[in-house]
């Protein structure tokens, strides 16, 4: 039975834009930041790459700790609530830092550069990961876990097109020629907005389902090794952030140096907004169709448009053809990641029922690790590949440079579907609904 609903529609709007807030600036490092290190900053792409590597690593291991810090956390405001206060400011602030270029040697803006992204990870994931753990606190009503993961998904893209479709004009508007002062200037608007938001998100979201006391390190780790369909589903996100982070920060070098149509960015980035397709489609779907069904109808379909992206850009070098695929890719990624916080719930759910275990946090945080970790080893491909092809900045391209950057914008991506399809079909949707009692209506 789903019971009644027991969120307002300010909660619920509060709720979904706390992942808008965070991915005002999210958005920003994952599809900018390589490119402001190698072309603005001065940092040298196996630098660069290096600096991903370790840094994604660390977030693995501050995901679990975080994770850990909200299961054990008890005040007055909830287990997960709280975090939306204490680590906001924080948050926007080394932001903002991470975008300053400080007037040091080379050596000392590396370091400037490893303190400023090894800390935004961490706060970010203070923030991000909180989205995920409260969710199953808010409500026990699983139609309406559903419309508050994509009510979150919702925003989130919503976030991310605006990213998408106005950093780099706010950059040329703010900047004007000097591009290193327009990024800060930009950062410093989004993140302002951001803090804000989470904020807001923390004034109004109440967690009124009580969760079972946390369960102690040994048993919890037990349960993991346990949790298959957990598992599978880390796995799944891992691939899906790794392809994801390769296709955003390959798309400003594709078109920049392939097809010498540096303007044409802003344009491709517009295509992020046929992810609202996907993601309002989801309540509908998941009315008919498991949520596993509704993941894999949505692989298949980024699957699709992939396939239009790599022949568009490697065998007939149609724009035509690549704006179709973006959009058709765009729109089966929209039905994914709006499907992944509900089923992370759907395992929260499980191991509570199955295994007595109560880790919301620590298994929530498979999202912020999937994603860290993904961003991590997508970024280390594209800054080691780069590296190895004898990229330099702001120059015409060798050939093997060119080579490599249509493998990592088309067809290293379509692999990493492939490859979430294997692992989806072995994800088990009855043993979940078994254990949740959440049924497709």
């Amino acid at each position: 039975m789903n019971g009644a609903w027991q969120t307002s529609l300010k909660e619920r709007l509060s709720y979904g834009l706390s992942d808008g807030a965070d991915n005002l600036v999210f958005q920003v490092m994952t599809t900018y930041l390589l490119y402001f290190y190698t072309d603005i900053y001065g940092l040298s792409a196996a630098e660069v790459g290096t600096l991903f590597l370790i840094a994604r690593f660390a977030d693995v291991i501050e995901s679990v700790i975080i994770g850990v810090m909200i299961d054990h956390t008890h005040s007055k405001y909830g287990h997960s609530r709280p975090f939306f206060l204490w680590y906001a400011l924080p948050y926007v602030i080394v932001a903002v830092l991470t975008f300053v270029v400080p007037p040091f040697d080379h050596q000392g803006k590396l370091v400037w550069a490893y303190a400023t992204y090894l800390l935004l990870g961490f706060f970010y994931s203070t923030v991000n990961l909180p989205i995920t753990s409260i969710l199953p606190s808010l409500t026990n009503n699983s139609r309406e876990i559903t419309l508050l993961g994509v009510i979150r998904q919702f925003f989130g893209q919503t976030s991310q097109i605006i990213v998408a479709i106005f950093t780099l004009p706010l950059i040329a508007l703010l900047g004007g020629s000097d591009q290193q002062r327009g990024f800060l200037l930009t950062i410093i608007v989004f993140a302002t907005i951001s803090l804000i938001l989470i904020l807001n998100t923390f004034v109004h979201v109440r967690e009124r389902i009580k969760m079972p006391p946390a369960t102690s390190f040994k048993r919890t780790f037990k349960m993991i090794s346990h949790n298959k369909p957990w598992l599978i589903l880390s796995g799944i996100i891992f691939l899906y952030w790794v392809t994801t982070s390769m296709k955003n920060q390959t798309t400003i070098y594709y078109f920049k140096y392939n097809l010498n149509a540096e303007n044409l960015v802003p344009i491709v980035n517009t295509f992020t907004a046929a992810a609202l397709i996907g993601i309002v489609a989801i309540p509908f779907v998941t009315r008919k169709f498991s949520n596993k069904q509704a993941m894999m109808t949505g692989l298949i379909i980024a699957s699709a448009g992939q396939i239009l992206i790599a022949f568009g850009s490697e065998f007939f070098h149609n724009l035509p053809l690549i704006f179709t695929g973006t959009f058709i890719n765009t729109v089966g990624s929209g039905m994914v990641i709006a499907l992944v916080s509900i089923m992370i719930s759907d395992t929260i759910k499980y191991s509570q029922q199955k295994f007595n275990v109560e880790a919301s946090g620590l298994l929530a945080s498979t999202d912020d690790f999937g994603v860290n970790l993904g961003l991590g080893i997508g970024g280390l491909i594209t800054a080691g590949l780069l590296s190895q092809t004898g990229y330099v900045a702001n120059h015409s391209q060798n050939h093997a440079t060119l080579n490599m950057i249509v493998m990592n914008y088309a067809w290293i991506p379509l692999l990493a579907y492939i490859l979430m399809i294997i692992l989806l079909a072995l994800y088990d949707q009855k043993v979940i609904y078994s254990y949740t009692k959440q049924h497709a209506d």
